[in-house]
């Protein structure tokens, strides 16, 4: 004990007289880092983060120390080394390569519009809307954008019956009947013609009593109508309801145009009929509420004209078109501060064009 004690005198003696010996330069140099020093540990305990100062600092004041009381420091020579080789590397780093231009705030507030403002609509009919006023954007980034700003997706359904309907599309016409429930509950029956290749739609008419004589006369309303503007339409494909009668396909067989019957209980034979029924329901009818046959009349030719030429269409060979829009054509993009908005039915349906 005795013996450590005596020797470790000794060596405290001969640290004071060490530093009887150096200069003020050096004592001044060690003070200020460890003011340094303790500033850091002050500032966060147990594990502090040293800033850029901090770093600047302590290695200029290291190169004033000696070289014993280097390594007693907080910060140790292979820590500046450390450092030093992080500012090289960081030097000769090369650049990454740039990657897809980034979407522009504008577009994304235009993307995000749209979906707020049409709650039915999913990411390839806002896509097909874009391309109607100008922008193309990917459905994926659409998706992405969407997500990013917490809008909720819509839902997409599927197409069945395609070998017949593809081979034959540009020839095929549908008919089909639905019925909308009236504020006293009357149930009225609207009857429509889709046209396969274009998705034009024609309302043919509205009753409270769909009669096999009432759609006879349709039929016959339609049948010159196409005789007047010269159709094409070589098949008409129906469902099995009792409404159609042979005098129903008497009349169209007149003017050249075979009946197809879908199969018992199979709904989506006519796929694109029982579609626009359900976008009709979707968009219109089922939000707002109908008060008789004329005000039906009134609300179905308005919707009829949005879905002609004021919408676009997501089926296949559409190009993300409206049917009244002519393909060949490609439109200018529009200015974002120069879209308009046109509303219709008090703002149920909404049609942006750039603004004359």
């Amino acid at each position: 004990m005795s013996v450590g004690l005596v020797y470790r005198l000794v060596v405290q003696v001969l640290s004071w007289l060490a530093l009887f010996a150096r200069s003020s330069a050096s004592k001044d140099a060690e003070i200020l880092a460890l003011r340094q020093e303790v500033a850091v540990l002050r500032r966060v305990n147990p594990r502090p983060r040293l800033s850029w100062s901090d770093r600047a600092v302590l290695a200029a004041l290291a190169r004033l120390l000696p070289t014993a009381l280097r390594a007693c420091r907080m910060v140790t020579p292979g820590t500046l080394l450390r450092w030093h080789r992080r500012l090289v590397a960081a030097r000769w780093r090369q650049p990454r390569p740039p990657g897809r231009p980034p979407i522009g705030d504008e577009l994304v507030a235009l993307i995000v519009r749209l979906a707020k403002e049409n709650r039915t609509w999913g990411v390839v009919r806002v896509q097909g809307e874009l391309r109607r006023l100008g922008h193309r954007v990917a459905a994926s980034t659409i998706r992405r954008i969407l997500r990013a700003n917490k809008v909720p997706p819509s839902t997409h359904r599927d197409d069945s019956w395609r070998t017949f309907l593809r081979a034959q599309a540009e020839s095929l016409i549908a008919v089909d009947f639905f019925h909308v429930d009236t504020v006293a509950l009357k149930r009225l029956y609207a009857a429509f013609v889709i046209e396969i290749t274009t998705r034009w739609v024609h309302l043919l008419g509205i009753t409270a009593h769909p009669t096999g004589d009432w759609v006879v006369q349709v039929a016959r309303g339609l049948a010159g109508d196409l005789e007047e503007v010269g159709h094409r339409f070589r098949y008409l494909i129906r469902d099995r309801d009792a409404k159609f009668s042979a005098a129903f396909g008497a009349v169209f067989a007149s003017v050249g145009i075979e009946i197809v019957l879908t199969a018992p209980q199979a709904p989506r034979m006519n796929a694109f009929a029982e579609r626009w029924i359900g976008s009709v329901r979707r968009e219109c009818t089922d939000r707002i509420l109908i008060t008789g046959e004329r005000h039906l009349r009134q609300v179905l030719d308005v919707y009829v004209t949005h879905h002609n030429a004021g919408r676009s269409h997501q089926g296949a060979g559409m190009l993300l078109r409206a049917p009244d829009d002519e393909p060949t054509v490609v439109p200018f993009p529009a200015r974002f501060d120069r879209i308009r908005r046109r509303q219709r039915l008090g703002g149920l349906l909404n049609e942006y064009q750039p603004a004359a």
